[in-house]
């Protein structure tokens, strides 16, 4: 809705770059159930993975650059590592070199603040170096990992504003910085807040969340809409779909979700906990 609002475009990308663990039949059930809901995206289907040579460029340009280098250290290397906010603080080993083959590709990166201005959560910083050290690039199986996979995607399409849940906003500093590396643009980023259980977990399959219906979508759509503080009218979801989404157009306003982070299920009522189980 916020590219609808602003004239913009928006695009569906499939992030299938990760085929071990990816469910069969997933793909087609994610393109279902935005068809079912009303979703009108632009142009055809993204698949990260045809971008496959792309990653492996931007891979090489910074290798050649030494600004990434091989990492040859297991999870139980790491084990006794110090933890930060971001998980697990690389001390940066194999910064001067490793003799093993089997090696993952980690980029380098130092300790100036890495600092963006959220369009609904502030100011946000990160220092990369002492909150998470080096992070992997490409995976010790062969795989480009997601940081650097996204941000290659997002300047292949020209993407210029990014609304995604803010339980991705601690990627978003590691992302801007590898945009740096590579001489990227830095879109514009928007962290809307997560809908969570009365006990604060987010809501999501990991946590015992129900999938959403594919039939009779209507009452959960609006009930989406309140979850992002639209004020709904009463009886909207007896609406059409097509209705229901010019009304959402016409009234779409983010300053209600300024710095909100999470919003419990039973704000929004019971529609995201009874929804039929049909979606991964």
């Amino acid at each position: 809705m916020q590219a609808r609002v602003h004239d913009g475009l928006w695009l569906v990308r499939i992030e299938d770059i990760d085929p071990p663990r990816e469910q069969a039949g997933a793909s087609e059930l994610i393109l279902t159930a935005l068809e079912a809901y009303g979703f009108d995206w632009d142009g055809e289907v993204i698949y990260q993975s045809s971008s496959a040579r792309a990653h492996e460029t931007a891979l090489d340009a910074l290798l050649d650059n030494s600004l990434a280098y091989r990492c040859s250290c297991s999870r139980k290397d790491l084990a006794d590592a110090p933890r930060g906010p971001l998980g697990t603080i690389y001390p940066g080993t194999c910064r001067n070199g490793c003799d093993k083959t089997e090696t993952a590709i980690r980029v380098l990166t130092d300790d100036a603040p890495i600092s963006f201005e959220d369009g609904l959560q502030g100011l946000q910083t990160q220092r990369l170096e002492s909150e998470s050290g080096d992070f992997i690039i490409k995976r010790r199986d062969g795989l480009i990992a997601y940081q650097l996979a996204v941000v290659v995607n997002d300047e292949l399409e020209g993407i210029t504003e990014i609304v995604r849940g803010i339980d991705i906003m601690d990627s978003t500093a590691r992302q801007i910085w590898l945009q740096k590396l590579l001489g990227y643009r830095t879109p514009h980023y928007i962290h809307i807040p997560v809908i969570t259980h009365p006990d604060g977990d987010k809501l999501s399959k990991l946590t015992g969340a129900p999938g959403i219906p594919l039939k009779e979508v209507r009452p959960m759509l609006v009930a989406a809409l309140q979850a992002l503080r639209q004020e709904p009218p009463a009886g909207l979801a007896d609406s059409t779909l097509t209705d229901i989404w010019h009304w959402a157009a016409r009234n779409w306003k983010l300053e209600p979700l300024q710095g909100v982070t999470d919003i419990s299920v039973d704000s929004v009522g019971p529609n995201f906990l009874t929804a039929t189980p049909s979606m991964p």
